[in-house]
Parts: structure tokens; sequence; C-alpha cells
């Protein structure tokens, strides 16, 4: 059964189209599975397609193609699309516990041991939702409800890249240093964003992410294979 959606303007440059409004597996692989039909069919005047949680919002040159012809497109076109591609699965060593981090008070606000917070972290496996507020951030979903926690009351001005945090519902790993106001549990030596590589963005919509536990001292030495523009990880 095909998935509703309506269509609405934002502005004259742009639709967006939105299939539910809750944050869903099934809805966000709708949103994917169009994305890169949409990529793929390579439509003359659409300039840009951007995924998000729920919906995508498709930018157009309206000397090319009018805004009113893109429902048309879209229903032409999921007549041909059954689902997307298959998401890369991406294993993330992380040093729980490292740096300036908010485990010990997030395990006892849970009433758990740091031990306890970091395994059953480490043994879910995340869905990339979408990819978004700084370069290459990738917005995690499938937090176990254990570990659903506030933000912080007060953000810290800085976080270093890497910081793997729980916010909410959601957990994430921060791609460049930016203020954040979620909760830092460790950090990881891989770059998400690294203008060096052909690919600059190291996950897509629609990728899974799994934590695997690491010492600082492996961190440290997968850090360096970074900083000399070594991909430290592959997909599985």
């Amino acid at each position: 059964m095909l998935m509703p959606w309506k269509v609405l303007a934002a502005g004259d440059r742009a639709v967006t189209v939105e299939f539910a409004e809750v944050i869903d597996d099934e809805v966000n692989a709708a949103v994917v599975a169009l994305t890169e039909a949409l990529r793929a069919a390579d439509i003359n005047g659409v300039l840009e397609v951007v995924p998000t949680y729920r919906s995508l919002t498709i930018c157009y040159d309206p000397l090319k193609l009018r805004g009113a012809e893109i429902p048309a497109l879209l229903t032409e076109m999921r007549a041909t699309t059954t689902e997307g591609r298959a998401g890369r699965t991406w294993r993330l060593p992380v040093a729980y516990g490292q740096g300036d981090n908010d485990l010990a008070a997030l395990a006892a606000s849970r009433e758990m041991t740091t031990a306890e917070l970091v395994t059953l972290h480490a043994r879910a496996r995340y869905r990339v939702y979408m990819i978004g507020f700084a370069p290459g951030y990738a917005y995690l979903g499938g937090l176990s409800p254990d570990l659903h926690a506030p933000r912080r009351a007060v953000p810290r001005q800085r976080t270093e890249p890497g910081a793997v945090a729980i916010g909410g519902k959601q957990t994430s790993v921060s791609s460049v240093a930016m203020p954040s106001g979620w909760n830092i549990i460790g950090y990881t030596p891989v770059r998400l964003f690294d203008m060096r590589r052909a690919e600059p963005f190291l996950m897509r919509a629609g990728d899974w992410v799994q934590f695997h536990p690491v010492s600082m001292e492996e961190a440290l030495r997968l850090a360096a294979l970074a900083e000399d523009n070594r991909l430290v990880m592959e997909p599985v």
C-alpha cells in the first residue's frame, strides 16, 4: 500500500512533499525512496532534493519547471518506484566517558551504572533519519526509551567533532565543532565531514549506525589515521 502524501508550495522556487507528521522508520524510508528516485531521474529544472524525517523539499528553477507540474511528475514517478536502496551500516568506534562529558550524570539520572548505559547505547541499531543543522551532521533514531533524556539546561558553547550525545529521543554524532545542549557520553575518531574526501559527508539518510566501545588508546590511534586523511572504517 502506497503511503499518502501532500505537496505544499514553499515559496516560488520549491515545494515540500509531506508524508506524515510523525518520526517513523516506514515514513522515513518512503522519503528516502522518493528522494533517490528524483535524483536518479535527473529532471530538467530540479536543482536540489532535501530529505528530512518525514518530508522532502524539492528546489527547482521556475524558468525550466513550473511548480504546478511537480505533483503530476511525482505521481508518475511513484508508479515505477517501489523502494529505496538498502542503507549501509556504519560501525563507529566510541571512547565512552572520555573528554568533557555527561556520562556519569546521565547514568545517575537513569538509575543505572555508566557501564549499563554504555551497553544499552552500543547494542542498538540506529537509523540515519536526515543530515542537517551542520555539514554531515546525522540525526539518529532508534534510541532505547530508557535513555531518553532532556537536553542540558545550560548548553556547551563548544563541542568537539566526534562528540556522541543524547538529546530527547535521539542520539547524534557531532560532525564539526559547534554549540550543543545535548548530553555528551563519548567521542568517536570517525569524521562524519571531511572536505578532503571525494564524498565529504560520510553518511546519507537511510543508512544505519552501530556504536562500538573502544579504549581511549585505540580512539587516539584511529584519530591519527583520520588526521592523515584515511577512512578509519568501512560500511558493513
